[in-house]
């Protein structure tokens, strides 16, 4: 079953898509390596493991492709639904309940991804600086902050910039389509 709306016929594939190419080919280029190059003063395997957990309690990999399953389950819902009651393609706006249950679901898409934007904010926050003052007192080591060097930190940086820009954008579209919804069950009500 097809979204009821032109938008949101082009944010499924958008949104599914762009997502996956980020997450499969560029985020594993620019992530997929991270762990093993980045080094700490002292270079030891301890202090590296360490500093490399405090530096990333979750690798952006792990949590965008969280994000975009979570994301989906509003709409996945409806559609799963629409299947169940056996839904027409034209059926959806026609009647109110169906509408609203769509509305919904698209409300609900937008709280997870502001819900997702701001997490990511607080995990990765808007650029990742070449050096990491790692806090190494839990390890009970005599100078308690050490360097880290952190690779590529210039890609990682506009590839957040990228995921931020993609999370907006899915945002304006969902916010675009609750606006598409009411405007043609207003016409539809007129008919």
């Amino acid at each position: 079953l097809r979204p009821p709306t032109v938008i949101g016929q082009f944010h499924t594939p958008f949104f599914g898509s762009v997502c996956i190419f980020f997450l499969s080919i560029l985020g594993f280029a620019v992530y997929g390596n991270e762990a093993l190059y980045f080094s700490c003063d002292p270079d030891k395997r301890e202090v590296n493991l360490f500093c490399y957990n405090e530096f990333r309690p979750i690798t952006p990999q792990v949590f965008w492709e969280l994000r975009l399953v979570i994301v989906l389950v509003p709409g996945a819902f409806f559609h799963l639904y629409a299947a169940c009651k056996s839904i027409k393609q034209e059926e959806n706006l026609q009647k109110s309940f169906y509408t609203c249950f769509y509305i919904f679901s698209l409300f609900l898409r937008i709280i997870l991804e502001a819900v997702a934007f701001w997490l990511q904010i607080q995990l990765f926050g808007f650029k990742v600086n070449a050096i990491y003052m790692c806090d190494m007192g839990a390890l009970e080591k005599k100078f308690n902050i050490t360097r880290c060097m952190v690779p590529e930190h210039f890609e990682k940086t506009i590839f957040l910039i990228a995921m931020y820009t993609f999370t907006v954008v899915t945002v304006v579209l969902c916010v675009a389509e609750i606006f598409e919804i009411s405007w043609k069950f207003r016409f539809l009500k007129k008919v």
